[in-house]
């Protein structure tokens, strides 16, 4: 226990700071990618950096899958792209609402 807690004293804690999705959300509900640092956190804990390098390089790559979706924008690309040729050579219509025409009710 430190001699004088300057945490305590200012009212911050510098040690939220440091994790992404720790923070206070709004409506005291999880942030999107809070289960993937808590798996990242459980498994490089107490190990040292060296090591939870290694060992926990699938937590670390689903969290960061998670904040920056790559691997999502590279297939959400793919598919338009496929999509855009098949409309070009005739084999895939959308349907009349992704056109901007209104729906027609049963």
């Amino acid at each position: 226990m430190p001699v004088f807690d300057l945490q305590d004293q200012l009212g911050i804690d510098i040690d939220r700071w440091f994790l992404i999705q720790s923070g206070k959300q709004p409506f005291n509900r999880p942030s999107v990618c809070h289960a993937f640092e808590k798996e990242w956190l459980e498994c490089s804990e107490g190990i040292g950096q060296t090591r939870a390098k290694k060992e926990c390089r699938l937590e670390m790559e689903d969290l960061t899958e998670c904040i920056n979706m790559h691997k999502m924008i590279k297939r959400l690309v793919a598919i338009s792209k496929q999509r855009e040729k098949l409309m070009k050579e005739g084999k895939y219509t959308p349907p009349d609402f992704h056109s901007g025409k209104p729906e027609t009710q049963p």
